[in-house]
This record gives C-alpha cells, sequence and structure tokens, in this order.
C-alpha cells in the first residue's frame, strides 16, 4: 500500500468517523426498521449512481450533461409515479401552493442540484466530490443552529470539526497535486 492509499483511507476514516458523531445512531429509534432500511438504500442508489456517471463520462466524454439529467428525471417522475399509485394517501388539496411546492422540488431542489452534482463528478476525482458531499450535514447542522436556535452538542461538534478537518485535508491535496503538476 503507497502513501497515496493511505493517505485517501486516513481521510475517508477522519470524514466517515464525524459523520458517526454528527449523525448520533445510538439516538436513532429503530422501532422502525422501514425507514433506517429505506435510507441506507437510498444512500447505497446514490452511490451506484456516482459510479454509472463516472463510468458513462469515462466512455462518451462529450455527454451533455442537461440530456442525462433530463432522462434521469424522466425514468425517476415514471418510478415515482407508480409508487405514488400503489401507496396508499390522503387526497391532494390542489392548491396553489402545491404547484409552486412541486416546481420548487422538481426544477431547483432535484434537477438543478442534480445538474450540479454531475458536473462535479464530471470535473473531479469520484473519492474528492464524494467526501465534498459531507459539507451537507455540517450545513444542515450548522443552519439549525443559526436559523431555528437549536444547540449541537459536544459530540455533533466533534463530528463537524471531523468533517471539516478531512474536506480540509482533502482540499491541501488537491492543491499540491496541481501545484507538483505545473512544476
Amino acid at each position: 500500500m503507497n502513501a497515496c492509499d493511505v493517505g485517501n483511507i486516513s481521510r475517508f476514516l477522519i470524514a466517515a468517523f464525524g459523520l458517526f458523531l454528527v449523525l448520533q445512531p445510538w439516538q436513532l429509534d429503530f422501532s422502525s426498521m422501514k425507514s433506517a432500511m429505506l435510507a441506507i438504500l437510498s444512500g447505497v442508489s446514490w452511490g451506484a449512481s456516482a459510479i454509472v456517471a463516472k463510468r458513462l463520462y469515462a466512455r462518451h466524454p462529450r455527454v451533455d450533461l442537461l440530456s442525462l439529467t433530463s432522462w434521469q428525471m424522466l425514468y425517476a417522475a415514471l418510478v415515482m409515479s407508480v409508487v405514488a399509485l400503489l401507496v396508499p394517501q390522503r387526497e391532494i388539496d390542489w392548491q396553489p401552493t402545491v404547484f409552486w411546492a412541486l416546481a420548487y422540488s422538481a426544477i431547483l431542489a432535484t434537477a438543478l442540484a442534480w445538474s450540479l452534482w454531475l458536473f462535479v463528478l464530471k470535473n473531479l476525482p469520484a473519492s474528492i466530490a464524494s467526501l465534498s458531499t459531507l459539507a451537507v450535514p455540517v450545513c444542515g447542522v450548522l443552519f439549525s443552529w443559526w436559523l431555528l436556535g437549536e444547540n449541537p452538542g459536544a459530540v455533533e461538534g466533534s463530528g463537524i470539526v471531523l468533517i471539516v478537518l478531512a474536506l480540509a485535508l482533502v482540499s491541501r491535496k488537491k492543491k499540491e497535486a496541481v501545484s507538483v503538476k505545473r512544476i
């Protein structure tokens, strides 16, 4: 195992332990394993999609991000439509707010965010792109502290520090690689 592999593994372990501390799984209610399994499956699905996207970019470097995102949104809409028909639910009260929420969720929160994620995947190594997504729970905790007045505890704060440290180490590694290429 070379020094690069050891560095990557150590950064990953620091980030993983930080995420573990932020999530605090010992405080989760596991009475319903259904929601926990769905969360795990969504993470696995997201990871698999990142691998598929990287392989697609390797085979077809000129693929259009907008086309790729459009096709993914179409397939997801078809699957979600079937799920919506099969899962029992209350009747929808079709108010203008519903349409605004749907437009925001579909266009801004999903399609734009997914397009940006695919752009990041196309232009960065998968290890760096994936680690950078750990900023999401950090931002979630910090925004809930700022906007909602929730106080992160010492354990959660320690997790945030470890995630930020791992992200800084990844960023430093990337800068060193760029400076070595220039020489």
